[in-house]
C-alpha cells in the first residue's frame, strides 16, 4: 500500500493569501470563488475599476457572501502599468507579508484586419499581457519567496489561451498580435519555471478555450455563436466555471507541488479539430 501525506486535504488551500489579477469577472471570478471554497484565508482581487457591474465592488460583495471562513479584498490597479503593480504589492503588504498564489489573469485582445492593425492596440496587448505579466511576477516575487517551501512552494499561475497555441482567428477579425502575445506568456512560464523554481516559486500556464465572458462573447457571436461552437467541440460545449476551478485549484494545491513549467490547454481539444476558426 502506497503511504500518502494528507490525502484528505490534497486539494485544499487552507490559510493561503492569493492574489487574482482580472479577479472581478470571467476566469478570474472563477478562480477566486474557487480558491475561498478551497479554504483559502484571503483572496485579493484586482481589476481596474472599483465601480460598476465589472468592477472590483460587486465582486468582493458576491465573494464574501460564500459563507466561508476566508475573506475576499478589492485592489483597483492597472498591471499593464509597472508603477501600479509596485503600489499593488504594497498595498497587499499592507497586511501580509507573503503571497501563497500569484494568478497572471488580467489580459486585453484586439480584433481586426492584417494590414490597417493600429499601432496602439499591439501595445495595448503587449503590454498587459506579457510586460505586465512579467513584472507582476518579478515584483511579486520577494512576497512569494517568503511563503514557499521545499515541499509547499508558492505558485504562480499565467491565464493564457489557446490562441498560444494555435493560429485562431486570421482575415477581417484576425487577432494575430493577441496570439504572439498568449504565446509569449508560455514561454515565459517556463522561463519563470526554471528561474524561481530553486526559490520554491512554480509557473504554469492555464490556457482556456471559449468560456463565455465579456471579452469572448464579442468573437462566440462572430464564429456563429455558442450552439455552432458547442457543435464543433469535441465534448459539445464551451467551458464553464467548474472546469476553471479544477485546474486551478490542482495547480495551487499539494496536488499540483511538483508540476512546473507547464501549460493546461482547458479547451475540450477543440484545438485539435483544425481548420474550423482559420477560415474566418
Amino acid at each position: 500500500m502506497s503511504e500518502f501525506r494528507s490525502f484528505d486535504r490534497m486539494f485544499r488551500l487552507d490559510g493561503k493569501v492569493a492574489l487574482v489579477t482580472g479577479g472581478s469577472r470571467g476566469i478570474g471570478l472563477h478562480t477566486a470563488t474557487a480558491f475561498l471554497l478551497a479554504g483559502a484565508k484571503k483572496v485579493f482581487i484586482s481589476a481596474r475599476k472599483h465601480e460598476g457591474d465589472q468592477g472590483i465592488d460587486q465582486a468582493v460583495e458576491k465573494l464574501n457572501k460564500l459563507g466561508v471562513s476566508g475573506k475576499a479584498v478589492g485592489i483597483a490597479a492597472n498591471v499593464a502599468d509597472t508603477d501600479d503593480i509596485a503600489r499593488l504589492v504594497k498595498e497587499v503588504q499592507k497586511t501580509d507579508n507573503k503571497l501563497d498564489i500569484l494568478v497572471c489573469n488580467a489580459g486585453a485582445t484586439w480584433g481586426g484586419p492584417f494590414e490597417p492593425t493600429p499601432d496602439w492596440s499591439s501595445k495595448k496587448v503587449l503590454d498587459l499581457n506579457v510586460r505586465g505579466v512579467f513584472n507582476l511576477a518579478r515584483l511579486f516575487t520577494p512576497l512569494l519567496e517568503m511563503a514557499g517551501t521545499r515541499q509547499d512552494p508558492s505558485r504562480i499561475v499565467i491565464v493564457s489561451s489557446t490562441a498560444g497555441v494555435t493560429v485562431p482567428h486570421v482575415g477581417d477579425h484576425g487577432t494575430i498580435m493577441y496570439s504572439v502575445s498568449k504565446a509569449a506568456a508560455h514561454h515565459l512560464s517556463r522561463q519563470l519555471a526554471v528561474e524561481l523554481g530553486p526559490r520554491n516559486i512554480t509557473t504554469n500556464t492555464v490556457a482556456p478555450g471559449f468560456f463565455p465572458s465579456k471579452l469572448a462573447n464579442g468573437l462566440i457571436e462572430i464564429l456563429g455563436g455558442e450552439k455552432e461552437l458547442n457543435d464543433w467541440n469535441p465534448r459539445k460545449r464551451l467551458g464553464e466555471p467548474e472546469d476553471i476551478a479544477g485546474v486551478m485549484v490542482y495547480l495551487c494545491s499539494r496536488a499540483g507541488s511538483y508540476v512546473n513549467g507547464e501549460d493546461i490547454c482547458v479547451d475540450g481539444g477543440v484545438r485539435y479539430a483544425q481548420g474550423r476558426q482559420s477560415k474566418l
